[in-house]
């Protein structure tokens, strides 16, 4: 298996690309910890699912924007296992809306949620990282963090900041064997954009040369692809997994 032995933590990992993370690296043989905001009843049944499958996980509820909460997190899982191998950093929120009408409030929470999350565990978990002298960060960016999106000012400009912290990550900690690269997905098929109106599902597919949407599996696929030692030799990349929609 691909990550036969490795620790893991994922932030925001009971649902949708996370959850598929979460999943895949255990079938691969890691011990996977995540983080949940809101159910724990949710988070528990992935927990007893994956180790009725013979899988072992850990759900720790935590705030990702909470930097306190981040160190003590990183904190238990280091007095569990002694290590931290990998970081994906998946934790994040929309709340979409034109310049002109984005408050105040939109803008903050988007940022904290999405890009001051990411910091808040690179920072925690660079520590062990540098002193095993190996380690791995993925984060979570999107293709509109490269191209910009009208209506999501906020979410676009996380995104992007995670391209330049993880750039600026991979430069600083690189001589030290830690890695750190994006993986941007494009139109993936979750709860988020279930509801969308045919019209708009319509708009997204004519922009996508594959002419559908991405699999929750798409992603995690790549992420262990990354994590796993095959990707030894990347970092510092964006990793586009949109079908081509934004080349």
């Amino acid at each position: 298996m691909e990550l036969s032995g490795k620790i893991i933590l994922v932030t925001g990992g009971s649902r949708g690309i996370g959850k598929s993370i979460v999943y895949k690296c255990a079938e691969q043989g890691a011990v996977v910890y995540f983080t949940y905001l809101g159910s724990q009843t949710k988070a528990d049944e992935i927990v007893n699912d994956l180790k009725s499958k013979g899988f072992e996980s850990y759900a720790i509820q935590a705030d990702a924007s909470n930097f306190q909460r981040a160190q003590e997190v990183i904190e238990e899982i280091l007095k569990n296992h002694q290590k931290l191998d990998i970081l994906i950093n998946n934790a994040g929120i929309t709340k979409d809306n034109l310049l002109l009408r984005l408050s105040e409030e939109q803008w903050d929470s988007v940022i904290d949620n999405n890009l001051k999350s990411a910091f808040n565990y690179c920072k925690a978990a660079i520590k062990p990282m540098l002193k095993q002298r190996d380690g791995v960060i993925i984060n979570m960016g999107s293709v509109v963090g490269v191209s910009g999106n009208a209506g999501q000012a906020n979410y676009s400009a996380s995104k992007a900041g995670l391209i330049g912290l993880s750039k600026s990550i991979a430069k600083e900690l690189g001589s030290r064997n830690i890695r750190c690269n994006v993986v941007a997905p494009g139109f993936i098929q979750t709860e988020m954009t279930e509801n969308l109106p045919e019209q708009e599902l319509q708009k997204w597919l004519s922009d996508i040369p594959l002419n559908r949407p991405g699999q929750v599996e798409d992603i995690a696929n790549i992420c262990v692809f990354l994590a796993s030692n095959k990707a030894s030799y990347i970092t510092g990349q964006v990793i586009q997994v949109d079908g081509g929609m934004n080349m």
